[in-house]
């Protein structure tokens, strides 16, 4: 289990935590928003967590929405944080629904997604195996 320590930079922060813990457990952690912010239609933000973690080297994690935001509308956009990374966590939310939406102080804003973290050798060929799939992308599979 990896060891993130989590530095309070703002008195309202909160730190990360599963609502379910155990073997089937939830796979993220919640995040909260250590201010409040109001999102018009169409609005791009970055949410304050008033947090600042320090993963170890083999670790760092990915922003993910929270499902019941997401079905308002509500959604995050680049969350990829770094295991080097000391900075503030703030998470960029974008409203993408018709109505105002309103983010108060403690409320759970994304969920933390720890990845362990490889890095890969890129290799350039000039062609590559065949597989039943192909090149079949989005929709490949009839939905």
């Amino acid at each position: 289990m990896p060891h993130i320590k989590v530095q309070k930079l703002h008195p309202a922060a909160q730190l990360p935590r599963y609502a379910h813990n155990g073997p089937y457990g939830d796979l993220a952690a919640d995040l909260y928003a250590s201010e409040g912010a109001t999102l018009t239609p169409g609005a791009t933000l970055a949410v304050p967590t008033g947090l600042a973690m320090e993963f170890p080297s083999t670790h760092g994690a990915l922003v993910e929405d929270r499902s019941g935001l997401a079905m308002r509308g509500v959604t995050t956009l680049a969350g990829v944080i770094d295991p080097g990374y000391r900075g503030e966590i703030r998470i960029v939310i974008t409203n993408l629904g018709h109505a105002a939406a309103e983010i108060k102080a403690g409320d759970r804003i994304a969920q933390l997604r720890i990845v362990q973290r490889i890095e890969a050798q890129f290799e350039e060929v000039a062609t590559l195996a065949e597989t039943p799939r192909g090149a079949g992308g989005f929709g490949s599979t009839g939905f």
